[in-house]
């Protein structure tokens, strides 16, 4: 398919002189169509909105821009619905003319597209208080006041960096329980918690179903407290148990990214900082926090394999510039493991957007420059081409079409190529091979991916279970022995989780095996045995003392205490 004929015919040369694409072809050496005019979501916007591009004003989208064209789509008679999906059909034909044609920065693109997640989350929240409220009243407060819903994006749209076909990750947090008002008479009154769920599946309906003018955003809610099961909406009293109770390392990272985007009266008036006191010590830890380093492992284990299990029989979908090794995850997960590990002590880590993490790392000395440089150079070089295969269809994929002929494929490949100024596919493929190799061994170095497995502890690599405790005993010295006996059935340790118990017997296996191997002496393992069993005491009982001190086997509080005296400072 040549780009000549990639327009077709029908309305779209009207489309591309309302749309500055005209302009940009008298700029292209003999006239030639823009780069834009290949995708073929692009050729479809023309033909189907050419009455309409001319309603967004020229230049980059601004939310101002984006809230006039929104008002001029229902002067002319489209409901709410209509208006935000024709919306976003006129911003991302913009995007790619720009994007394509123009080269724009990738800040251009992802702060506005953005600001379009943002503005129509703020339109829907709108319509639904308004129809909720004629119905039911206002949700109130316990002193009367008006309950808030606080719009929580995450990810991507959290950090403002969306791409051009993303999906966007919710999660609905009200502020307070009660009752609405009720309609005239006091019909109609409802929960608060009802309200908000009834809130939730307007919101939804006017920003993720499908018509025929397509869709807003596609929406996921999985990443809310307990997941598909939970429910649509939570009160900000359920959130904090949720996550002092059972939230997952996993949702740490989730959440670090986390703001509330919509309605924008809570924006305005500042009422949703609230949400921030419990997010915060979730996410980030006054001490250093390595355990989630195995939680990342897994994570990106289960990522990678769920990745090779998809191009099993599709080698093509191994040029996942997102989930495959070398990808925009990868480098996702390098900037914010460092970010959890460290932000309890350096605030100034707490930044959600990527590139921004990157330079602060580096500059808090956890990075060298030159790694954060080159680890920017690929994520700006990775997210462009994950636009240009959106563009293409816009389809919410990341897989590189792969061709050398001159059919679809090669034909996409080599526009991909050109648009990001590369004379054909072969340099391209280079750069981005280049780009993937670094990430890929940034972090293997992180995370230990080249590391062999130790045969003895059975770490996380490993596929048997740890050994338990009594069964290292007989490899142990003596003195150290008997302090590891006592451990194993004393009652707090028994009550540790599995996976803290799993890391002590480890830690006890390894130490054992250095001493036999003359790598550590008795007194630094008996030291090291000191330092632990402070640790082992932050599992609180109220059992009477009985006067055994640390060899106690019942768990008194005063034996395992520490000892009297000024706490060290």
């Amino acid at each position: 398919m040549t780009l000549g004929a990639a327009l077709g015919s029908g309305n779209s040369g009207t489309a591309a002189s309302v749309n500055g694409a005209a302009a940009a072809a008298e700029d292209t050496p003999g006239g030639q169509i823009p780069l834009s005019g290949h995708s073929r979501f692009v050729q479809r916007l023309r033909r189907r909105y050419a009455d309409e591009l001319a309603l967004l004003p020229a230049g980059a989208p601004t939310s101002g821009a984006m809230a006039a064209t929104y008002e001029a789509l229902r002067s002319r008679g489209h409901d709410v619905a209509s208006a935000l999906r024709i919306l976003r059909q006129l911003v991302l034909e913009r995007l790619a003319t720009l994007d394509c044609d123009a080269r724009a920065p990738l800040a251009t693109i992802t702060t506005a597209v953005t600001c379009l997640a943002e503005f129509a989350l703020d339109v829907a929240c709108r319509q639904a208080f308004e129809d909720l409220d004629a119905m039911h009243g206002a949700p109130r407060t316990a002193e009367g006041q008006r309950a808030r819903l606080w719009v929580v994006g995450m990810g991507k749209l959290g950090a403002r960096e969306l791409n051009v076909s993303s999906d966007v990750d919710l999660v609905y947090v009200y502020d307070e329980d009660g009752e609405t008002a009720g309609a005239e008479g006091g019909r109609g009154r409802i929960t608060n918690h009802e309200y908000f769920g009834k809130a939730v599946k307007t919101i939804f309906g006017l920003i993720g179903d499908v018509t025929e003018h397509g869709f807003v955003f596609r929406v996921d809610l999985a990443l809310r407290p307990n997941g598909n099961s939970g429910p649509p909406a939570v009160s900000l009293g359920a959130l904090e148990d949720y996550l002092l109770l059972q939230g997952r390392e996993w949702e740490r990272f989730a959440w670090m990214k986390s703001r509330v985007v919509a309605p924008q009266a809570c924006l305005d008036d500042g009422s949703a900082q609230t949400l921030r006191a419990v997010i915060l010590p979730f996410v980030f830890r006054r001490y250093l926090d390595y355990a989630v380093f195995d939680a990342l492992r897994t994570l990106h284990r289960q990522i990678r394999e769920h990745a090779a299990r998809r191009a099993a029989g599709r080698p093509e979908r191994a040029n996942d510039v997102k989930l495959s090794r070398g990808g925009i995850r990868e480098i996702e997960f390098i900037v914010q493991l460092l970010q959890v590990v460290r932000g309890g002590q350096f605030p100034e880590l707490r930044t959600r957007p990527t590139l921004q993490a990157l330079e602060r790392l580096a500059a808090a000395g956890l990075m060298s420059e030159q790694t954060a440089r080159s680890l920017a150079a690929a994520y700006t070089f990775l997210r462009q081409v994950e636009h240009r295969i959106q563009y293409l269809d816009d389809q919410q994929t990341h897989v590189l079409p792969m061709g050398c002929r001159d059919d679809d494929d090669g034909s996409d490949l080599a526009w991909i190529a050109r648009t990001l100024g590369y004379a054909d596919s072969c340099p391209f493929l280079h750069e981005l091979d280049g780009h993937r190799e670094f990430v890929a061994e940034e972090f293997d170095r992180l995370l230990g991916g080249g590391a062999t497995e130790c045969k003895t502890c059975a770490g996380p690599k490993g596929n048997r279970a740890p050994p338990e405790l009594e069964t290292i005993l007989e490899q142990l010295p003596a003195q150290l022995q008997q302090r590891i006996q006592v451990w194993c059935k004393h009652p707090r340790v028994m009550a540790l989780r599995d996976d803290a118990r799993h890391r002590l017997s480890r830690l006890i296996a390894r130490t054992g095996v250095w001493l036999q191997e003359g790598r550590v002496g008795e007194e630094a393992a008996l030291r090291m045995v000191d330092w632990i069993e402070p640790l082992v005491r932050g599992a609180r009982a109220t059992w009477p003392c009985c006067g055994s001190g640390p060899r106690c086997t019942k768990g008194c509080c005063a034996c395992w205490a520490p000892p009297a005296g000024p706490r060290a400072t």
